[in-house]
């Protein structure tokens, strides 16, 4: 069995929320597996937070950048929210936000383009930059959608400068429409996608191995109560429908409204647009997702430095 260190139980009690006892018993009981130890104290009822990405941090900016029937983001990391403020360090996103639409979604061939008006490519005038502010920064990730015809809408949550924020949002509708009432909706759309968070467009579009996770929790949650097989099957179908419900985004129900389906407001929209309109794809980026920001230890930095 592994051994449950003070620093893992720490960890746990982080990303969860949960009493310091229950994290040692959650790892001891998951042979120091913390993903299963996460989900299994969210079957016993035991974590404040369902998602770790909710704890995750980092800081830099997301750029986003269109050009009519395209649009691309990318996540450019820094390690101090000051850096992320810098005009220069900002150029440079925005800079490597318009690389991106040719990059189409490949990090590696976004590092590897050539950086405008410099013969360096991203990665290395990003390297270059790290030396000049003295913080490191790195380029983590970028997204792209683009349609035959219609519009590619994009949307920045919380902006610090045009096109650069902590949440960007694309959103692809096919249609041969009015492009100006397409990009009306589209823009509502994406405000949706920023505060509802979509996992996936469509139920199918899920990932197998998530559906499969959160049914094995509320199995283990349903089986807690003590009812029958047959009840608790019963249970966790319920659970999971209201799952999918919640995490597509076609089935969600619409935030600026909360009643109405997403899949109906956009074929309500298909009046105005005076064509059929197709949510073809979104993409959602938020900085620092999936990414823990580490904990400094001042007092033991201090002591650290004096050799205490």
């Amino acid at each position: 069995m592994s051994k449950i260190t003070a620093s893992m139980v720490k960890e746990l009690r982080e990303k969860t929320g949960a009493g310091m006892m229950d994290c040692k018993q959650a790892l001891t009981e998951n042979d120091g597996d913390m993903e299963k130890a996460i989900d299994w104290l969210r079957a016993k009822g035991l974590s404040k937070a369902a998602k770790k990405s909710s704890r995750a941090a980092a800081e830099g900016l997301v750029g986003v950048v269109t050009d009519g029937t395209r649009a691309a983001l990318v996540e450019v990391n820094s390690e101090t929210d000051f850096v992320a403020r810098n005009e220069e360090f900002q150029k440079m996103v925005a800079e490597i936000a318009r690389v991106a639409l040719d990059a189409k979604g490949d990090v590696e061939v976004l590092k590897a383009a050539a950086f405008p008006g410099t013969d360096k490519t991203v990665e290395e005038y990003v390297k270059e930059m790290v030396g000049k502010i003295g913080e490191n920064m790195t380029v983590r990730r970028t997204a792209y959608l683009e349609v035959p015809e219609g519009a590619v809408v994009t949307y920045m949550h919380n902006q610090a400068a045009p096109g650069l924020g902590k949440i960007g949002v694309l959103v692809a509708l096919e249609s041969s429409g009015d492009v100006a009432k397409l990009e009306e909706l589209g823009k509502k759309l994406a405000m949706h996608v920023a505060a509802a968070a979509p996992l996936a467009l469509t139920e199918a579009d899920i990932p197998a191995e998530v559906a499969e996770r959160e049914r094995a929790v509320y199995m283990e949650q349903a089986r807690e109560s003590g009812k029958p097989e047959n009840i608790i099957e019963k249970m966790v179908e319920g659970r999971m429908k209201k799952f999918f419900k919640e995490s597509v985004l076609m089935s969600q129900l619409f935030v600026m409204d909360n009643e109405t389906p997403v899949e109906k407001v956009v074929k309500d929209a298909e009046s105005e647009v005076g064509a059929p309109v197709k949510l073809a794809g979104f993409e959602r980026m938020q900085l620092g997702e999936g990414v823990e920001k580490k904990q400094e230890d001042f007092a033991a930095e201090v002591a650290k430095t004096a050799g205490v």
